[in-house]
């Protein structure tokens, strides 16, 4: 039974390793080497962080202005949680956050968009000798 389309119409994760993600829309791939965030809607920008410990509100207030209906957060090689003030900007706008490891969020992002829906993936890419 076949559940994925061959071919998705939406920015979409190629491939993940330690220190980059792989990205591709419409047979046009591209390797990013630092955190960034990517959305459904073809959103994508640098997120300015290198290390889990360099987040704040600020960063997750960014996210709620692209108003998505999801966000997916990949803490990095290892699940890790922000404090949940960091998230108030995206409570506020009634948009769900879920947390995971960097290589299940990609997954994660894949299927949703896949789906249609409106998602947004914040993806903390950490390169060797930056994790805590």
């Amino acid at each position: 039974m076949k559940l994925q389309p061959d071919r998705l119409d939406v920015q979409s994760i190629l491939g993940y390793g330690p220190g980059w993600v792989g990205l591709g829309r419409e047979g046009v791939a591209e390797k990013i080497e630092h955190s960034v965030v990517i959305g459904s809607r073809g959103e994508k920008f640098d997120w300015q962080c290198t290390r889990f410990e360099q987040l704040t509100a600020a960063h997750f207030a960014l996210l709620a202005e692209t108003r998505p209906e999801l966000v997916i957060f990949g803490s990095g090689a290892r699940l890790r949680f922000v404090p949940p003030a960091f998230l108030r900007a995206l409570m506020e706008q009634r948009i769900g956050v879920e947390t995971m490891d960097t290589l299940a969020a990609c997954r994660t992002y894949n299927i949703l968009a896949g789906e249609g829906r409106q998602v947004i993936a914040a993806l903390l890419i950490e390169t060797e000798g930056t994790e805590a």
